[in-house]
């Protein structure tokens, strides 16, 4: 039996893909859940190459004794959460299936862990929406949670069980407040991949037109492969604390699509238009984290930035466009 043993709720996403893999490199067996195992394609596991090294057990997040099962069967070392409805715009559609994926999903973790009193160390995603509008200014651990989304309620609410659960049972158990952090793996619903996604696809005669929402909101831009690294780091500390996960910079959604066209060398401005009904119903136009307690306490620092993200995913997306081609 190996001693090092991770089970990720939610691997089959973007970070838990790339969670999985940083966690295989480091010498843990990994396990993950989906709701069933044998319905689920884990697309994002085999476009890494990592499917075969990773144990899937079918698990729901929402239902008690499933995830209780599931814990007492693989006895982990350490437990990521990162499952649960991941979309801002989304949530609004959906926001009762988004607060119970988040909210319960969490809880039902947390009562397992101390109802097995198990030695685990705990690791619960978090998001920056909890902020909510920074109004220019950098967030940080201490910054109060404002959030204006039925996602972001979810997480603050996440978020404080955690917290609680931490005070009140001693458990090691910790939040990794994350700020925007994108990769190849995102879905196709997504800005970010919208943008790349229709500017390689404009620069190939596909299209001629994108049209987007609110060009002018700002947003700290990071790499998830990066981001995870963050994630395994918390867990490796003496004493369980929560972390804001950001590069500590943050640009307009005009100048991230102007760097993705420009990559594809077009301007922006003969293609794109705004659309105001594109436009969530509240939103925020200001987002950037303050990434000093991760730097200082876990040394770890954000290397790749907004602009080479930008050139990481749309070099990945035209990759994609011509293994397709015949």
């Amino acid at each position: 039996m190996a001693e090092k043993r991770a089970l990720i709720f939610g691997i089959s996403g973007q970070d838990g893909a790339y969670l999985a893999d940083c966690l295989l490199r480091d010498g843990y067996q990994v396990f993950g859940t989906s709701r069933d195992r044998d319905m689920a394609n884990f697309n994002n596991l085999k476009q890494i190459g990592i499917i075969d090294r990773v144990d899937i057990c079918s698990a729901s997040l929402v239902d008690f004794r499933s995830v209780l099962q599931a814990i007492s069967d693989i006895r982990p070392s350490e437990i990521y959460n990162l499952s649960g409805q991941s979309s801002v715009a989304l949530s609004f559609a959906a926001p009762i299936e988004t607060f119970d994926g988040i909210v319960v999903g969490t809880l039902n973790i947390l009562e397992s862990i101390r109802f097995l009193k198990a030695d685990i160390k705990f690791y619960n995603a978090c998001s920056s929406e909890v902020f909510g509008d920074a109004h220019g200014v950098q967030a940080n651990e201490e910054t109060p949670f404002r959030p204006r989304s039925p996602y972001a309620v979810a997480k603050a609410a996440a978020y404080w069980a955690v917290a609680n659960y931490r005070e009140a049972y001693s458990l090691f158990a910790c939040s990794g407040l994350l700020f925007n952090h994108e990769s190849p793996l995102r879905p196709a619903r997504f800005v970010t991949q919208k943008v790349v996604r229709g500017a390689v696809d404009i620069a190939r005669g596909g299209a001629d037109k994108l049209v987007l929402g609110n060009l002018k909101v700002s947003r700290d831009w990071g790499w998830a492969p990066e981001y995870v690294e963050a994630m395994t780091l918390m867990l490796r500390q003496n004493n369980p604390e929560d972390f804001i996960i950001a590069t500590g910079t943050t640009s307009k959604l005009e100048d991230f699509v102007g760097r993705a066209f420009a990559a594809v060398g077009l301007d922006w401005r003969d293609h794109v238009t705004s659309d105001p009904s594109f436009q969530r119903p509240t939103d925020l136009s200001f987002s950037v984290g303050d990434p000093s307690k991760a730097r200082s306490q876990l040394g770890w620092a954000a290397r790749i930035k907004m602009p080479e993200v930008v050139d990481e995913l749309v070099a990945a997306e035209q990759l994609r466009r011509s293994a397709q081609e015949p």
